[in-house]
């Protein structure tokens, strides 16, 4: 007779399936030598109604790239918080590396659960009045954003350096054996080209303390912290099918208020919907069976959490005081001039509540030319991207980062349209440009400008060099109404450490209040 798998089966079978199916769309995501991305490599953002809620409300309507997110949170609604135990892949990991990490068993003070109410109702609010904030505390903005920015590039250099010192030091036999290996990485899961971030160690730092957390109680980020969590749950109040204890009050054991992973049974057996993920550890392993997952006719007595009355005014009066707070500053008035942003990034205050910080259209981007933004665009702009060109440079052809935002914070644009969006100019520092300074014969600005009829050229002017000589040379010089700042110029510059050739923001198209239009882009009698 063949044997029933146990309940618990199902669940990490679907925990394995999602989570390779969150890593196949990550890698996904970086470039794979085509113009167009197949598939919605974004979904996990699109799915997440944290983000798909706190979006509408900066945005003031509802955002349709995030609508399927409305249906997982009807769905926890209905069957109550299942994704967190099934399908969640920082759940997943977390879980996974709970046997490493390992939990103390003291009993974390109550109060700190709710911890993630008080988030919950501040994201809200503080999107509501301006202030971006669920990139910060969103578990997949965490997730995607650690590895984008430090995992994938540190695991790729490490492969590659790796392979690199077998081929060079290792025995034939041993090269033979790994060239196999070596080739399905490449192919299908190392990154197009090594890459490197600025904010790399703070993204690192921010995923680890996550799984660090676990060291103080079992999944203490989703108990405790995770605004998606909570909302998730605040929804599973409400859900008919639930985990339900026959007998409440059993107290011959106690052993399923411990081996429960979220603290969702009490010392008498109840159980708090608003805590139960679903893992069904309490099904598989109550000797007595009194667990079963079923109809309930109403919540129990251990189902209400939340914040008091004076907790929540006080919070609400949070979230609407500080985003007010952050207006009067300096920046929003005179923005850093060398905050670039990527071709189809809309109106900054828009952007910066569209934006939810995952890093995605920097793992897309050709040229590692997207970085996070640290302190350039003001605390809540902080990961945010931004183009650095002596890093790397936006690719002419290229809209992939409009392909991969989430929410549209970056609109996606056909090339066409994308080649006359201006996202800054570039400037001539003649202190250091070789033909004005050292009167020596350079042109790799204009020979690497893609624009069609070359924003650089040139004025052929006799200056004395250091020897005293009269020489001709040619000076570049920029014709602003062709320049789209896409900072290329600046960054093949053969000039070590600062460029003689630099992009600002001055003249981004994103200066009307409605988005981009005509009127904005490079002057049309060129093209």
């Amino acid at each position: 007779m063949r044997k029933t798998p146990p309940p618990t089966f199902w669940r990490r079978l679907s925990q394995v399936l999602f989570l390779v199916l969150f890593l196949v769309l990550f890698v996904q995501t970086d470039y794979q030598g085509k113009d167009e991305l197949s598939g919605a490599i974004n979904l996990l953002f699109r799915i997440d109604p944290l983000i798909g809620l706190s979006v509408s409300l900066t945005a003031r309507s509802f955002v349709v790239l995030i609508a399927p997110s409305m249906f997982l949170l009807l769905s926890c609604f209905l069957a109550g918080r299942w994704f967190c135990g099934w399908a969640c892949p920082m759940g997943t990991l977390l879980d996974a590396s709970n046997p490493l990490v390992g939990s103390r068993k003291d009993n974390i003070p109550r109060p700190i659960s709710k911890i993630r109410h008080g988030l919950l109702v501040i994201i809200f609010v503080g999107a509501l009045f301006g202030l971006p904030l669920v990139g910060y505390f969103d578990p997949f903005a965490i997730l995607v954003r650690g590895l984008t920015m430090s995992i994938y590039p540190a695991f790729s250099m490490a492969v590659e350096q790796l392979f690199t010192l077998t081929y060079q030091h290792g025995p034939p036999w041993l090269n033979f054996a790994t060239e196999p290996l070596y080739r399905i990485l490449r192919d299908h899961i190392l990154p197009f080209e090594q890459k490197i971030f600025t904010l790399a160690l703070p993204a690192a730092i921010i995923l680890l303390t996550v799984f660090l957390m676990e060291l103080f109680q079992r999944r203490f980020f989703c108990r405790n912290i995770c605004p998606l969590g909570a909302l998730l749950g605040m929804a599973a109040r409400l859900a008919p099918w639930r985990i339900r204890n026959r007998q409440p009050g059993c107290r011959a054991c106690g052993g399923c208020s411990e081996i429960c992973r979220t603290g969702a049974i009490d010392d008498l057996g109840r159980v708090s919907n608003e805590r139960c993920i679903l893992c069904l550890d309490c099904l598989q392993q109550c000797p007595n069976h009194h667990f079963d997952f079923g109809r309930a006719k109403r919540a129990s007595a251990a189902a209400s959490e939340g914040l008091s009355r004076r907790a929540l005014i006080g919070t609400i009066a949070a979230g609407i005081a500080v985003p007010f707070l952050f207006a009067v500053r300096p920046l929003r008035r005179h923005p850093e001039a060398r905050l670039l942003r990527p071709p189809g990034a809309r109106p900054e205050g828009e952007f910066l509540g569209r934006c939810v910080r995952c890093g995605e259209c920097m793992q897309v981007c050709i040229g590692n030319a997207l970085h996070p933004t640290f302190a350039e665009a003001g605390v809540e702009g902080m990961f945010t991207p931004r183009l650095i060109p002596r890093i790397g440079y936006c690719e002419y052809q290229c809209t992939l980062c409009g392909q991969v935002c989430p929410t549209g914070a970056i609109e996606r644009l056909p090339a066409s349209k994308k080649q006359k969006v201006v996202i800054g100019r570039a400037f001539i520092d003649r202190n250091r440009c070789l033909p004005y300074a050292k009167g020596i014969p350079c042109i790799v600005c204009e020979e690497h400008c893609p624009t069609p009829q070359k924003a650089i050229r040139f004025r052929s002017e006799k200056i004395e060099n250091e020897q005293g000589t009269v020489i001709e040379v040619k000076q570049p010089y920029v014709i602003d109404s062709l320049c789209i700042g896409c900072g290329i110029c600046e960054n093949k510059c053969p000039l070590p450490g600062k460029s003689a050739i630099l992009v600002t923001s001055a003249g981004e198209s994103r200066h009307t209040s409605f988005g981009l239009n005509e009127s904005s882009y490079i002057d049309p009698e060129y093209h």
